[in-house]
């Protein structure tokens, strides 16, 4: 067998069949691709093309040898900068935006896309679920961020090998493992205590991994309390805060417990079985009262989830170096998830008069079960091309209750006229997604490679008896065909050329499909619409990859066109005294930007890197200005960083630059507090590492921070319009025991 190929099953072995915790943050040997690597990987800068990643082709390689815009962000920055979330912790990486405030409610957006154009995967699993809104998604929270050895991003369009809502990018968790059985018997873990005074947030969390003879295992457990953090003074467009605010709804207390367990079957076989559970209680969207930014009579809004808990179910079987007629690799992996939320959507609407408005109580309560699973196989074609082909298959089941109370105070001194509705606003109903897909890469000659793939989709949704509903909206089908090229020509032994062009989707979730009821703002109510046909948009990708001992560069140019994009829109009739509104397939979309990245390393200890991002696009529906999709994402972004870590290890420290440019193309928000225009910020973070109290094989590091150095008043702009601020300064203080 090809002798490369042999070393690349190797190493495929050695990532799907368990990564050594205690050691994910050593120098690792490069993954053999099309192009030769004329430096060595352990001289090389680590911030964006030295490390290995699988997300972006499902073959681990070098994000220098991958031929797609993907980052990665490893377990050593991850531990450094002790993020609240995954969404927080990518944050900084081109094309990447974040949504959403508080550790509970971030979200990612990434080149202009949110919600569930997202897909977000623990492991390669995907986590987006059918009963999920569009422009929110699923919760990275849900996977503690504080046991996950690595996130991979991949920006633009992944549909081939993903199936559904990898239109914007993919997000994947990749949570650590047992230690692998070539380490022999081992034993170690962590425990970690961090401290924010943000919210007073209070976090331990703990990992014991070992293994005896076959048999690995890794648990986990966390728990949190954080409060509602207070923005920062100050003045952002035309927002002023005299003092510190409270941004309600911000505080969370959430636990994850985890248990992995794996038996080698041989040198590159395993079967293994996992269990996590989440509980999250009392987090909440997110708000300003309307009196603290001088809005007396302005629109209340509080959204909160007083409940959520995710149990998730996994097994399954890997293996490598197989060397059948039909795959040299093979994953199998089986899937079950349990994901129940309570929802609390309250509205106030004032009239005017003093003690005059509507209020509207709105409570939800969902149970959505997911059963998946995916089966790939890898196999060397002809000596020199590899095949990736396999299946996927997810069922969701989704039961709700609804209950509205509605008060109308009509003018001072009226009695208030209440109206109780339990009927269902979706029915109970199970959603299907069946994907096929098949990829290649071609490998012409010693210094290009060519990877083409394509994958068939179907999905249903079902309607099912439903307590309180005696009418069910239709069935739901639809199957489509997508396909992507990617290429790299390495034109000097530093420089590869790399290009991509794909076609992705997002097949319309329930709420989409089967919403029937009022709108939460109490001001509309909304029809159901079985007819959607999904989401498709068509991805264009150029740049290059540059790399020295210790110098790294890396550009892309991206365009996307949206087609048949759903937006809710009126019907012009009416339901009763509401006018009716219903999904529909209607938005064009043309969005395009820049993403650069650098990286320089100094002196052996000291690295400076930095990112700039450009985004712009054009929204072709009628009455665009209205709903600009880049509106509530910035149009350029600049980040810098400097490290120095000490040569023996003992201390590191790091401050981070980020500067926001105005988005000025922001129509829909003139009559919001904010302005027409959401202003430029700058904020700034200083962090610090230093090993105290070693003893034998236990070590112990402190780390202090200070983020939001300046105490800047600023909101991320998808969090701006509905105006919820960040935190102001804010200290941190994180110990670990290592043993």
């Amino acid at each position: 067998m090809n002798r490369r190929y042999l070393a690349r099953i190797a190493l495929t072995a050695g990532v799907l069949l368990g990564t050594p915790p205690a050691a994910t943050a050593a120098p690792q040997q490069d993954a053999p691709s099309q192009q030769a690597d004329s430096t060595s990987a352990d001289t090389l800068p680590k911030f964006i093309l030295n490390p290995l990643n699988i997300t972006a082709l499902r073959t681990p390689r070098r994000i220098f040898s991958t031929a797609a815009p993907v980052s990665v962000v490893d377990s050593l920055t991850i531990r450094n900068e002790r993020p609240t979330s995954a969404a927080e912790a990518i944050n900084d990486l081109p094309g990447v935006d974040i949504n959403g405030v508080g550790p509970n409610q971030q979200r990612p957006t990434i080149r202009g896309q949110r919600g569930q154009r997202i897909l977000l995967l623990e492991d390669g699993l995907r986590l987006n679920n059918a009963r999920r809104q569009a422009d929110f998604g699923e919760l990275p929270a849900i996977v503690d961020i504080s046991h996950v050895d690595r996130i991979e991003v991949v920006r633009g369009p992944a549909s081939v090998l993903y199936g559904s809502d990898a239109i914007g990018g993919v997000v994947n968790l990749i949570t650590g493992e047992a230690p692998p059985a070539d380490m022999g018997d081992v034993f170690g873990g962590r425990a970690t205590f961090s401290y924010r005074t943000s919210g007073e947030q209070l976090w331990p969390s703990s990992d014991v991994w070992g293994r005896s003879g076959k048999v690995g295992f890794r648990a986990s457990a966390s728990y949190r309390d954080a409060q509602d953090y207070e923005s920062a003074s100050g003045t952002f467009g035309d927002i002023t805060l005299q003092n510190d605010a409270t941004v309600f709804g911000t505080g969370v207390r959430d636990s994850n417990f985890g248990l992995f367990l794996d038996y080698q079957l041989g040198d590159s076989q395993k079967v293994y079985a996992e269990v996590n559970r989440y509980r999250a209680e009392d987090a909440g969207f997110g708000f300003v009262r309307p009196e603290d930014i001088g809005d007396e009579d302005g629109l209340a809004i509080d959204i909160k989830y007083p409940e959520q808990t995710v149990t998730k179910l996994k097994t399954g079987y890997r293996a490598a170096d197989l060397d059948l007629p039909v795959a040299d690799r093979v994953d199998a992996s089986v899937y079950y998830m349990d994901n129940e939320r309570d929802f609390d959507f309250d509205v106030f609407i004032p009239f005017g008069a003093p003690g005059t408005g509507l209020t509207s109580e709105q409570r939800n309560f969902t149970d959505l079960e997911t059963v998946g699973l995916r089966l790939e196989a890898a196999k060397l074609l002809f000596g020199r091309h590899l095949l990736t082909y396999g299946m996927d298959y997810y069922h969701d089941d989704s039961n709700n209750t609804d209950l509205v109370t509605t008060t109308v105070v009509p003018f001072p001194g009226a009695p208030p006229s209440t109206e109780v509705d339990d009927t269902p606003t979706v029915p109970y109903a199970t959603y299907d997604k069946l994907g096929v897909f098949a990829q290649t890469e071609f490998e012409l000659g010693e210094r290009a490679a060519v990877i083409l793939g394509g994958r068939w989709q179907t999905f249903g949704a079902t309607p099912q008896p439903t307590p309180g509903l005696d009418e069910l909206p239709g069935d739901a089908r639809e199957s489509t065909v997508v396909a992507a090229a990617n290429g790299m020509v390495e034109v000097a032994p530093n420089l590869n050329l790399v290009g991509s062009v794909g076609r992705g989707f997002r097949a319309p979730n329930l709420i989409e499909l089967f919403f029937n009821g009022a709108v939460p703002e109490g001001n509309g109510f909304q029809v159901s619409n079985p007819e959607l046909k999904p989401e498709t948009s068509w991805n264009v990708d150029g740049g290059f990859k540059y790399r020295r001992s210790n110098v790294a560069f890396e550009g892309y140019y991206f365009r996307t066109w949206l087609n048949d994009g759903i937006r809710i829109a009126a019907t012009g009739d009416s339901v009763g005294p509401f006018p009716a509104f219903q999904n529909v397939n209607v938005e064009s979309l043309r969005l395009q930007g820049v993403e650069l990245v650098a990286r320089y390393q100094i002196i052996d200890p000291l690295e400076i890197g930095g990112t700039f991002t450009w985004l712009d696009g054009t929204d072709n529906t009628e009455n665009n200005s209205e709903n600009n999709p880049l509106s509530n994402t910035y149009s350029s972004r600049v980040t810098g960083e400097l490290t120095y870590r000490r040569p023996s290890g003992s201390w590191w420290a790091e401050y981070q630059i980020r500067h926001q440019g105005a988005q000025k193309d922001a129509d829909f928000v003139i009559g919001t507090p904010i302005g027409a225009e959401l202003p430029a910020f700058t904020v700034m973070n200083l962090r610090g590492g230093v090993e105290l109290f070693d003893f034998g094989a236990t070590t112990n590091e402190l780390v202090l921070g200070i983020e939001n150095l300046t105490d800047v008043l600023y909101a991320e702009f998808a969090n701006a319009t509905f105006f919820r601020p960040a935190p102001g300064r804010t200290l941190l203080l994180s110990w670990t025991t290592r043993f």
